[in-house]
């Protein structure tokens, strides 16, 4: 699990370190921003004269402004991330708050579960567990038959493997549902990482082609199209948050089983609580949708698109499995 959240930071680590690779483009921009800008003035200016009215000043200082943003373009980018950061950070403290419960409940599970019987006679502290304990326990200490020795070491045997199954299904389920979560978050992240990259680093283009008239609103699809890409990972977080309630609640459950019967055992609330987790997982494919909820930005994206209904599609059929 570590490994896969490590991944995270290599994504923001490949975002920063290719940032700079837009200052390439950023000559190019200006050569096409300078040519459309005087296409645009001239084109207004001779209107103008042919109607034999004034000129009209105003209106021409949009491709100066253009060119003062391509000028300070790596600037402008760092400001539209300082702005859109605090929500990023903002909604990864929820989830470092359910994950640290989820840290201590943890703790506070084993910490009980090593206090029952049946742990110190299925585990113990060395995990070959106590048969000395077991046969205590079971009232088989005093037999004196012949074969009294192999017959109890394979109860002994068996009750221990049982004991170990018990325990390893609910524990076997949780972590395959915990790889499939950080898959799609990090899935989410990568997507997000690599839109962002393309949409930074064309972006001296796209301000240059938005000078052209008939390209004007190139640029305000532009810049709501990183918005809406950039607010991805704060609802990818938001429902990281989510999902860890869920399983907060699932320890809490195990936690008051093992103190009500020494033990933890798969029950109907479980698999309710695992529903929930996929449907959680499932919903963290509908992020981009969600996103767009809050930033609309013109056009769809056929390659998140076609995630969210790979991962609602596997997720449909594991709840049909169970």
């Amino acid at each position: 699990m570590d490994s896969l959240q490590g991944l995270q930071g290599v994504l923001d680590q490949l975002y920063a370190s290719m940032l700079p690779q837009c200052s390439e483009l950023i000559g190019v921009g200006r050569a096409i921003a300078g040519f459309a800008a005087l296409w645009y003035i001239a084109v207004r200016v001779w209107r103008d004269i042919a109607h034999a009215r004034s000129v009209d000043v105003f209106p021409l200082l949009r491709p100066f402004a253009i060119g003062m943003v391509l000028l300070l373009y790596p600037a402008v980018i760092g400001v539209l991330n300082g702005i859109l950061q605090p929500t990023v950070t903002g909604t990864a403290q929820m989830n470092d708050n359910a994950n640290a419960a989820i840290a201590t409940l943890l703790q506070q599970k084993e910490e009980a579960l090593k206090n029952t019987v049946n742990y110190q006679m299925y585990v113990g502290s060395d995990g070959e567990g106590n048969e000395a304990l077991w046969e205590a326990y079971s009232g088989n200490a005093g037999s004196m038959s012949p074969f009294s020795g192999i017959t109890n070491a394979f109860q002994f045997a068996m009750a221990k493997a049982y004991y170990n199954l018990k325990n390893a299904i609910k524990e076997w389920l949780s972590e395959v549902l915990q790889v499939v979560y950080e898959a799609a978050a990090l899935c989410i992240n990568t997507i997000r990482t690599f839109q962002l990259l393309v949409l930074a680093i064309l972006g001296p283009l796209v301000l240059a082609f938005s000078v052209f008239d008939g390209f004007q609103s190139s640029l305000q699809g532009w810049l709501a199209r990183y918005i809406h890409v950039y607010l991805w990972l704060p609802v990818a977080s938001i429902f990281g948050a989510i999902i860890a309630n869920i399983q907060v609640n699932m320890l809490q459950l195990d936690i008051s089983q093992i103190q009500a019967s020494g033990g933890t055992y798969f029950s109907a609330t479980d698999t309710g609580y695992l529903i929930f987790l996929i449907i959680g997982i499932a919903g963290y494919f509908t992020v981009p949708t969600v996103a767009g909820y809050i930033v609309r930005a013109g056009g769809g994206s056929s390659l998140g698109a076609r995630v969210m209904q790979m991962g609602t599609a596997m997720a449909a059929k594991a709840v049909g499995k169970l």
